[in-house]
């Protein structure tokens, strides 16, 4: 990481190059991946909030565990996609979609 070239980015892409590394490089897939699992966790946690459960009222709506659900808000472990539906949809009874660009 080059301070320079961070103070000397125009975008945001460029702060991420400087500070990163090209896109395809080891630290920059596994700051992009972290990246991913933080928007799902916060996503999950808001709408958990919005629908007035708590992770234990959500996780035995679901049949797991309260700690299971503190784990993927905090973005401590990985989730099957069709544990990721099973929360969003039966639990919280929201639409879950994916784009793929």
């Amino acid at each position: 990481m080059n301070k320079d070239n961070i103070k000397k980015a125009k975008s945001f892409n460029e702060l991420l190059d400087a500070k990163y590394g090209k896109v395809g490089t080891e630290k920059r897939d596994q700051f992009e991946e972290d990246s991913q699992i933080f928007i799902i966790s916060e996503m999950l946690k808001a709408a958990r909030k919005e629908a007035h459960m708590t992770q234990e009222e959500l996780a035995e709506k679901i049949g797991t565990k309260k700690s299971y659900i503190s784990r993927i808000e905090s973005g401590k472990t990985d989730i099957q996609l069709s544990t990721l539906f099973k929360i969003f949809e039966i639990g919280l009874g929201k639409k879950l979609s994916f784009n793929i660009n």
